[in-house]
């Protein structure tokens, strides 16, 4: 008997249809003689709607805590739905909340990180002959107040679960049929993948793809979890993410185009503090407050110093931008700098691939491509397996196509379009 961890997400239990059809989903996989546990988010929009809720009134300034509490209802309504709807059709199940499911996390709310997973309740469940359905995205404390995990936080809460419980595979079920070579409502020939490395899934879904979240991915690889991504709508094959020592694994092995994807951002704002002094210690005057505010920074520039002063450039979330600014001029006051400027309509575009380092010709192919399109590169970031460039939105959806063509993504490993 297998255990497989299922997670299906806002999209595919977006009303009573969507559930019925996970449901029967769930009850073909128990009929195959497999044990499920089913993650689901909440339905369609609903996270969405009770934030606006919360701003309504609360003067747009809900407090952590309960806005947490109010947050985790929208997965323990889909995940009582869902049971109702497998006890209709003679399948046993039962819903848990990530208290129940012995999910721990840390008190950050909003953003909380779980710390350990005690599936001993689940267990007893599954051997009672039971599906069991958790609320994703939520967890509990040392202190029992209910976190929410943040962006991707069902994806998390999904591997999390498969590791902790050593299943065969965590399958991740959205509203599309896998992963591709690039965003299809850009690219309409970009390819579906049959598999990618976990590190290569990190890359793009730090760096933009909306598929999965990027701790979930992690959680994955550092515990071997194969994950499995897929559409809930069809029974289309999806994307799996694994290493390349599990059997079956992709094996990049000398082949011809080592990019497997291009991953965008269409929401990037860079801030710019002027005239830095150059001396030991300003960089770490800068980020840390940054990073006590909770704002992540990605790309990162320093200008040569001229006469000990230097400009100073990273990117931020668009969102995260008016608080950054905010944190950097005041910084900016204390060590003398030259002031601030801030600009939030930029994007990112990265291709992805392993192996890119030991082989001559990525980043001038990219840089030449995007020179041809007439699309000015604002900053570079690169990584082993990732080569990133900072470009104006407007430029975003070109840019991607562009790259796309130039890699011959449409194809496996970039072989030439046949005549």
């Amino acid at each position: 008997m297998t255990l497989r961890v299922q997670k299906y997400g806002g999209s595919s239990v977006a009303g009573a249809e969507r559930i019925q059809a996970v449901a029967e989903r769930i009850v073909r996989a128990r009929q195959a003689g497999d044990q499920i546990v089913a993650v689901v988010s909440a339905m369609g929009k609903t996270t969405d709607q009770l934030i606006e809720l919360a701003r309504q009134v609360s003067n747009s300034d809900p407090d952590a805590r309960e806005l947490d509490v109010l947050l985790s209802t929208g997965e323990t309504v889909s995940s009582t739905l869902l049971a109702m709807a497998l006890h209709a059709r003679g399948c046993p199940a039962i819903s848990l909340t990530g208290l129940q499911a012995g999910i721990r996390t840390d008190a950050f709310f909003s953003r909380a990180r779980i710390l350990t997973v005690d599936p001993e309740r689940i267990r007893q469940e599954l051997e009672q002959g039971r599906v069991v359905i958790v609320a994703g995205f939520q967890g509990i404390t040392e202190q029992m107040d209910v976190t929410t995990l943040g962006r991707g936080g069902s994806d998390t809460t999904a591997v999390a679960l498969a590791a902790a419980l050593r299943a065969s595979t965590c399958e991740i079920y959205t509203d599309v049929e896998g992963v591709y070579t690039a965003d299809p409502r850009i690219v309409p020939e970009a390819r579906k993948l049959p598999t990618i490395l976990y590190e290569e899934m990190m890359e793009l879904a730090t760096q933009g793809a909306k598929v999965m979240h990027n701790r979930a991915v992690e959680l994955g690889w550092a515990h071997g979890v194969p994950i499995y991504v897929a559409s809930s709508f069809t029974d289309a094959p999806g994307t799996l993410i694994q290493g390349t020592g599990q059997a079956g694994g992709p094996m990049q092995i000398e082949v011809s185009n080592k990019v497997q994807a291009i991953a965008h951002d269409p929401n990037v704002a860079k801030i710019t503090l002027l005239r830095v002094p150059d001396r030991p210690g300003i960089a770490s005057a800068v980020f840390a407050p940054l990073a006590e505010a909770g704002v992540s920074v990605d790309v990162i520039v320093q200008n040569s110093s001229v006469e000990k002063m230097t400009d100073l450039s990273f990117t931020v979330a668009r969102g995260d931008a008016a608080r950054a600014r905010e944190i950097v001029e005041r910084v900016g006051k204390t060590i003398s700098a030259g002031g601030v400027t801030s600009d939030d309509t930029l994007a990112k575009v990265s291709i992805v691939g392993a192996g890119m380092q030991d082989a001559p010709g990525y980043a001038a192919r990219m840089f030449q491509t995007l020179a041809e399109a007439g699309i000015n590169i604002e900053m570079i970031t690169t990584s082993e397996i990732r080569i990133t460039c900072i470009v104006r939105r407007e430029a975003t959806a070109e840019a991607v196509r562009a790259l796309h063509r130039a890699f011959r993504l449409e194809t496996p490993e970039g072989a030439p379009k046949k005549e």
